[in-house]
This record gives C-alpha cells, sequence and structure tokens, in this order.
C-alpha cells in the first residue's frame, strides 16, 4: 500500500480504479476463453442485470437460500473476492452466470453483511476525513463513476466506519536512508492495491527500492509462478534483488 496517499478522495479513486481494472480484465479474459461460463455473450450486460436484481432486493444470495444479496455483497463477497484470492476468473464467470438463471426471489429489503474485523487496523493506519454528508454523497459518486461496474466498494465502507476512530499511524511518505535493498513485489492487475502504488513506494524507497512486477492478476504475487517464487526467495535468504524493471509472466488462469 502507498501510505502516501493524504487526501481521502485520491486514496478512494485509486481503490476504485484499480478495481474496475480487474472487472476490465474479467471481461477480456471471457471474450477470450472459451470454457468461460459467458463466453460470446455481453459480460458487463449480464453483471449489470445482476447488479439491478440485487438493488430490488431480488438477488439470492447462492450462500444463503432464499435470502437476498445487496448490491454491496454482490461487488464485494462475489466479484471483488474472486479478483482478490487468485484472480478466480472462471470461478465468477460460473457464479454470475448461475446467478442469472436463479429465479428473481420477491423484491425484499436487503442486508450488508458486517465490515471484515481488519477495520480496527484499517483505521489505526489511514486517516481519511469527510467533513458531512455532501461530501460523503460526493465521494461515492465519484467512485461509482470511476468504477461503474463495482459500486459501493469495500473502502467507501471502511472509509465511513472508521469516522472519528484514532489513527495511531496516519499517512506519509517514505523517509528511508541507508537500508539493505528492499523487494517490492505487485500484480500488475492487482484489485486492492494497484500497481501505481508500487511504482510509488520504490520510488520512495529510492536506491534502496527494487521493483519485481508481476504481469498477472490478484492480490499476493509472491507464488505466482516459479519466475516469483526464485527471485523472492534469492531475496528472504541471500537479500539478492533481481535487476531494475523485472518482470515475471503470468500464471495461466
Amino acid at each position: 500500500m502507498d501510505h502516501s496517499v493524504q487526501a481521502t478522495g485520491d486514496f478512494l479513486q485509486a481503490e476504485a480504479a484499480t478495481a474496475e481494472d480487474s472487472f476490465q480484465e474479467f471481461v477480456k479474459w471471457c471474450d477470450g476463453a472459451a470454457h468461460c461460463a459467458l463466453h460470446g455473450r455481453d459480460v458487463r450486460a449480464v453483471w449489470q442485470g445482476l447488479l439491478a436484481r440485487a438493488g430490488r432486493g431480488e438477488l439470492e444470495d447462492p450462500a444463503k437460500p432464499g435470502i437476498s444479496l445487496s448490491s454491496s455483497d454482490l461487488v464485494n463477497k462475489i466479484a471483488f473476492r474472486k479478483f482478490y484470492e487468485a484472480a478466480d476468473y472462471a470461478g465468477l464467470a460460473t457464479a454470475i452466470a448461475g446467478m442469472e438463471a436463479s429465479k428473481p426471489l420477491p423484491a425484499s429489503p436487503t442486508s450488508t453483511a458486517p465490515l471484515p474485523p481488519a477495520t480496527p487496523v484499517f483505521c489505526s493506519d489511514w486517516h481519511l476525513p469527510v467533513r458531512d454528508y455532501k461530501e460523503y454523497a460526493s465521494l461515492v459518486a465519484m467512485m461509482n463513476m470511476t468504477a461503474p461496474d463495482l459500486p459501493y466498494l469495500l473502502p467507501i465502507h471502511m472509509t465511513a466506519a472508521c469516522l472519528g476512530a484514532p489513527t495511531a499511524n496516519p499517512q506519509h511518505r517514505l523517509d528511508v536512508h541507508g537500508a539493505p535493498p528492499i523487494l517490492v513485489s505487485n500484480a500488475l492487475h492487482d484489485p486492492a492495491t494497484g500497481y501505481p502504488w508500487a511504482v510509488s513506494v520504490a520510488r520512495q524507497l529510492g536506491r534502496s527500492g527494487v521493483l519485481l512486477t508481476y504481469e498477472g492478476h490478484g492480490h499476493g504475487s509472491v507464488t505466482s509462478g516459479p519466475c516469483m517464487e526464485d527471485a523472492v526467495d534469492s531475496y528472504l535468504t541471500d537479500l539478492a534483488v533481481p535487476p531494475r524493471g523485472t518482470s515475471c509472466p503470468a500464471v495461466p488462469t
């Protein structure tokens, strides 16, 4: 994470942009993968249809028969989780196809799952003030414009949950002098910590920072194929870093 990002809007826009990038990569993958459950269809249109059903309280939660799934949970529990864990595009396509084929529930109010237990840690590390509801509404609108396929992303919920909470370690630029080599690794298409953040962190580390790029998807890249594993193992055992500009190819999904 680039902990130098100060403004609330800048933080949320960066998070929305990198999540939307993952959705676009998913659509691109499905267009070219014959085994995608939505291959040959307008993936974005199917997804928007599910968002509309969820907004009306008519979309059943696949994990809770008879219970409706909110728009927020559709985005964060279904799509974002697949992008985050291992870029499970095939699993996401299958889940979307299954939900589309499901019988609509009678329209009813929906509830959103509680925030993850990491919220106190996030609040301790990020000071993201919001003046009033008007500003909050504008931030929500900005995120939804930046990520039209993924409205109500988790970072806006986290920001709201942390309002008024103490921040022990607020944002600041890194100040590194005389450190040994520091290896930074990041996927090119990470839904949570976008690649531009990794570039920024490596630059803040100065001569100590070396960025290793995984040309694939998902959050967490150090075990993504032998190229990444070998480079990270060499660093952890011998403090040996790869040449600057090194990248590793994506592992086929």
